[in-house]
């Protein structure tokens, strides 16, 4: 079984809206209830550990109440960053196993769970690749200092599983050289455990701004809309 840890500690400022975006609505559903509802269907996830942002724990309760969410739910203060919180909800989790997701992603599939859960591995991410020309630089110069091969890159994605045992170790270890990470799957993988990789989806991008908010409205459209 597995514990689902879900990242919903952001305030969402570049939305330039008066709430966190993880409460504003697409379609008329809260962005937050989509990761829900979809995890809620995966019978191998048996709690969700969901952080909040300081003084709005009563509305996401009232998210979780009015959408029904069967799956156990565990509430955590969110931690001064996406990296701070990961380490806080893990104690939290009941399972040896663990999937990272976050509601920012509201366009993940109950098949993206699945994917991750049936893989042979203990480590997964979902990544894409990237279609676009990548380039190093130095930044204080403006100097561009040599070339990458992009079919050697992919663009990471959420979620991810883990061992519950590698991702406390490489959080400790974190701790231990005072250095943070934005995801998890390279800083397990920087901490020596093996971490590997399934396709994901291009649609399953991380609503950051106005026009992200735009777009996910767009392909979360029922289908009969392409019909008319």
């Amino acid at each position: 079984m597995y514990s689902l840890i879900l990242l919903n500690g952001g305030i969402g400022s570049r939305t330039g809206a008066s709430q966190p975006k993880q409460l504003l609505k697409l379609r008329g559903i809260p962005i937050l209830v989509y990761a829900l509802v979809s995890a809620d269907r995966v019978e191998k996830i048996s709690q969700i550990v969901v952080n909040y942002p300081p003084e709005w724990r009563e509305q996401i309760e009232e998210v979780l109440q009015a959408y029904a969410i069967s799956t156990p739910v565990t509430l955590v203060e969110a931690g001064h960053s996406r990296h701070a919180s990961v380490a806080a909800m893990l104690p939290h989790c009941t399972n040896d196993d663990v999937i990272i997701h976050e509601s920012a992603r509201p366009l993940v599939r109950e098949s993206d769970f699945r994917g991750l859960i049936e893989s042979k591995h203990k480590n997964v991410s979902l990544m894409s690749e990237i279609s676009f020309t990548v380039a190093p630089v130095d930044p204080e110069t403006s100097e561009v200092t040599g070339s990458l091969d992009r079919a050697r890159l992919r663009n990471v994605q959420l979620p991810q599983k883990f061992s519950k045992a590698d991702l406390e170790a490489s959080h400790e270890r974190a701790v231990r050289e005072d250095i943070e990470f934005t995801e998890d799957a390279t800083l397990v993988a920087d901490s020596g455990f093996p971490v590997h990789f399934i396709d994901g989806s291009d649609e399953n991008f991380k609503v950051t701004t106005n026009t992200d908010l735009k777009m996910a409205g767009f392909l979360l459209r029922p289908e009969e809309d392409d019909n008319e």
